[in-house]
C-alpha cells in the first residue's frame, strides 16, 4: 500500500480529504480491462498508443486502487494528481 499525503486538504462531494491510500498490489487483471475500458471513455478519441502511459487511464487505476471514483482524482490539484499518477506508471512499469 502506498499513501499519498496531500500538501493541502483536498473537498470533493462534502469530504475532506489529507491522504490517499492507494492498494495497487490489490487489483486484478479484471481491475486492469475494466479501467482499460473506462479510460477510453475519458479520452474521448485520444487515445494514447500505449494504454500505461494514458494519463486518464492512470487515473482509474489510482481511483479502483483508492476505492473513490474517479472524478476525485480529476478534480485534484495538477501537482497531486500528477504525482498519483506517476506512482501508478511506476507501479505498471516495474
Amino acid at each position: 500500500m502506498q499513501k499519498i499525503v496531500f500538501r493541502k486538504p483536498f473537498t470533493f462531494e462534502g469530504k475532506e480529504y489529507k491522504e490517499l491510500t492507494l492498494d495497487l498490489d490489490s487489483l486484478t487483471g479484471k481491475d486492469i480491462i475494466s479501467a482499460s475500458t473506462e479510460a477510453r471513455l475519458l479520452e474521448q478519441g485520444n487515445f494514447s498508443p500505449v494504454l500505461e502511459l494514458s494519463k486518464a487511464f492512470q487515473a482509474v487505476i489510482a481511483a479502483k486502487a483508492a476505492k473513490v471514483p474517479v472524478e476525485m482524482l480529476l478534480s485534484l490539484p495538477a501537482k497531486e494528481f500528477s504525482n498519483i499518477t506517476l506512482l501508478v506508471e511506476n507501479f505498471l512499469f516495474e
